[in-house]
């Protein structure tokens, strides 16, 4: 897959999994640490609107900020936007192989992402990542706790951007119908299932 710079104002999908399809994430620690990562790298330049992390893999649904939003630092650029995703999985790539006396890359090459350009691609987008435990057999997809899923349909506090995906759908209904029932266009989305 081609290698594309971020540019502000542009929506991606961004997903990586584990070096050898090994394990990113091998205990709950590991998944907190991960978000607590997100928030402290991917919030001040981006809004994030959906997100799934699973044993060997993770998926992430996000749109760079404006250029006049960006920390002064990122906005100069291109490649300047590329360094808080680098930093953050340096940070967690440190952190796991510290704690569990490994050395090397934990990632796989490049971090895979793909610009979404059309409103029908995010929906199916939105939806294959929030139920993407079940599609791996891992979890159903209601419960599990390493998705943006339920931070989407519930009221509380949250740093997904709910109500721009809640739009996206018209009603948050018709957002848990879809979801609940898996309605997908797999078509779009296709290049995914045969990454994974």
């Amino acid at each position: 897959m081609k290698h594309i710079p971020f540019e502000s104002e542009k929506q991606y999908h961004i997903y990586n999994r584990g070096n050898n399809k090994e394990n990113i994430f091998c205990e709950t620690q590991n998944y907190t640490y991960f978000l607590k990562l997100m928030s402290k790298y991917l919030l001040p330049i981006a809004t994030i609107y959906s997100y799934c992390l699973l044993p060997n893999h993770f998926h992430i649904i996000l749109r760079i900020k404006d250029n006049k939003d960006l920390p002064e630092k990122t906005q100069i650029g291109k490649t300047k936007i590329h360094q808080p995703f680098s930093n953050m999985f340096n940070a967690y790539t440190k952190a796991f192989n510290k704690k569990y006396h490994r050395q090397g890359s934990l990632f796989q090459e490049h971090l895979k992402r793909i610009e979404i350009t059309n409103e029908s691609y995010l929906r199916n987008l939105i939806i294959y990542v929030n139920t993407n435990s079940n599609h791996h057999n891992i979890a159903d997809f209601k419960d599990y706790p390493f998705s943006s899923y339920q931070a989407l349909i519930s009221n509380k506090e949250t740093q997904i951007s709910r109500n721009s995906v809640i739009e996206l759908f018209d009603e948050v209904e018709n957002l848990k119908y879809l979801l609940n029932n898996k309605i997908i266009n797999i078509n779009l989305i296709n290049e995914l299932l045969i990454d994974e």
